[in-house]
């Protein structure tokens, strides 16, 4: 059987020309590289099965490597294999009555789980069968004293929206031939379940990081929440805060951000994790978070308890940093969970080609949750003792700039300093993002200090909010009257 190494290597080359043909829109070359992906593991397994043909011993084969199936499982599959030699597959598989079983998709999660560390780490749930759950957004639950009002049940209600599991979907062709039919259940659904693997890991990352929203997942660098302007299904992107270094200051003022929801309301900071790609994590993160030690040891001197993963998804010079648990993705088959046969594509006469629908939906469950970071001026880490002549860069300008779902007029800009807007409500959560990793963020509303993040209390009439930027020497201040009507 061929290297395992060897089968990655060539499997690593195949993904790169599909994320290319995603990246270039072309869905002709992604079409033949996706092919192409399917046999190399169809000549994989083949030759697996051939060197086991001898081998009965369930318990041998559970040792090497070759999964054994559920009842249900294995009479799915003969179903399907019976189907699939027939000279008419196509009504034959219309004629099964047989659904694909839920452990075969749950098996496949698993492995996703186990050998992507961005899968692994996220609020990830499979959903075969469901089309639309309840889901919490809120990052606190307060019991309130006092009466009970319909104000206080709206508020701790409203941090839950129904969410549509079966909103975008990924499909998979599958060219099988009639020698891997002949091999039987057992390595049908191993060739099933590593093409399935492949297919989600590689949409599922994309979608997750860049994904805009229109008949994919919203991706962890897009906009989400109340207020934002989704233009023809597609979500915003996020305006990124420059990093200069991955210190205490830079990394503390962007994860302060974090620690509250886009409510306004308070949350302990956990599982944080920075989605760097790997020509950048090698170029500017290693040097940026490892210094060398007196006694000859590289140390990590990153101050926050953050994983940092590598993800080719990642646009070299940006860098994706938040919450995991946060990002809220569903995954599962379609309702009726069957495999049909496709006449989409025409191969060689030994081969039939089968369509595997699978539904995701993916998002952030609040705004707050992830921040874009500009890493192309990161600098290395180095002892405070050092003296160096290189100058740091500074701006007090803002990244984004929101009061509530409020509109603003003009739409914000870094360089507009002056707003208006109207709101009937009596608050409204001001969040200021800064272009700048080290800069301080100040805020009042007529002389009351407004901590950012946090709800303003609005009089009647007009109300003058500030927000002072302050980056080393540099200020800069925005306006914006707010009139309570």
């Amino acid at each position: 059987m061929k290297n395992k190494d060897i089968l990655a290597m060539e499997k690593a080359k195949i993904v790169e020309k599909m994320n290319q043909a995603i990246k270039d829109d072309d869905a002709k070359m992604f079409s033949e590289a996706f092919t192409e992906l399917c046999q190399k593991i169809e000549e994989n397994v083949l030759e697996q099965a051939r060197e086991m043909m001898n081998e009965q011993d369930v318990t041998i084969l559970a040792q090497r490597g070759v999964r054994q199936l559920t009842s249900k499982e294995r009479e799915y599959y003969e179903k399907v294999i019976e189907a699939m030699k027939s000279k008419d597959p196509k009504q034959a598989l219309n004629d099964v009555e047989v659904v694909m079983p839920e452990t075969i998709i749950n098996s496949v999660f698993d492995e996703l789980s186990t050998n992507h560390p961005l899968l692994s780490r996220l609020s990830a749930t499979t959903v075969t069968g469901l089309t639309r759950m309840m889901m919490n957004t809120n990052g606190e639950q307060r019991a309130a004293w006092g009466k009970l009002t319909a104000k206080i049940i709206e508020e701790l209600t409203s941090g839950f929206k129904e969410v549509d599991v079966t909103q975008d979907k990924l499909s998979a062709f599958l060219p099988v031939s009639k020698a891997m039919l002949d091999l039987g259940p057992v390595w049908l659904d191993n060739y099933v379940r590593q093409v399935l693997y492949e297919a989600l890991a590689n949409g599922l990352e994309y979608g997750i990081v860049n994904g805009t929203g229109k008949d994919e997942p919203i991706g962890m660098m897009r906009q989400v929440g109340d207020g934002i302007s989704v233009k023809d299904g597609v979500y915003p992107e996020k305006s990124a805060i420059k990093m200069t270094a991955l210190d205490m200051e830079q990394m503390g003022n962007i994860t302060a951000i974090m620690a509250k929801n886009d409510k306004g309301q308070a949350r302990t900071v956990t599982g944080l994790i920075l989605l760097v790609n790997p020509v950048d994590y090698f170029r500017r993160v290693l040097p940026a978070t490892r210094m060398l030690t007196p006694d000859g040891v590289y140390a990590s001197v990153l101050p926050v308890d953050a994983e940092i993963i590598q993800s080719a998804a990642v646009k070299e010079g940006k860098a994706v940093y938040g919450m995991a648990s946060k990002y809220f993705l569903g995954v599962g088959m379609a309702r009726n969970g069957r495999i049909e046969y496709s006449d989409e594509y025409r191969f060689l006469e030994d081969e039939r080609v089968y369509l595997i629908k699978l539904y995701a939906n993916g998002f952030a469950m609040d705004n707050n949750a992830f921040q874009v970071l500009d890493i192309t001026e990161l600098q290395p880490v180095r002892f405070k003792v050092i003296s160096t002549t290189e100058e740091k860069t500074y701006s007090a300008d803002l990244a984004d700039l929101k009061i509530g779902s409020l509109a603003l007029s003009p739409e914000f800009a870094a360089g507009t300093t002056t707003y208006t807007a109207t709101t009937s409500n009596a608050t409204n959560v001001i969040t200021a993002v800064p272009a700048s990793g080290s800069a301080e963020i100040e805020i009042t509303v007529g002389e009351t200090p407004v901590t950012n993040g946090t709800a303003a209390t609005w009089a009647s009439g007009a109300n003058t909010v500030k927000v002072k930027v302050t980056d080393g020497e540099l200020t800069k201040t925005y306006t914006i009257t707010v009139t309570k009507e």
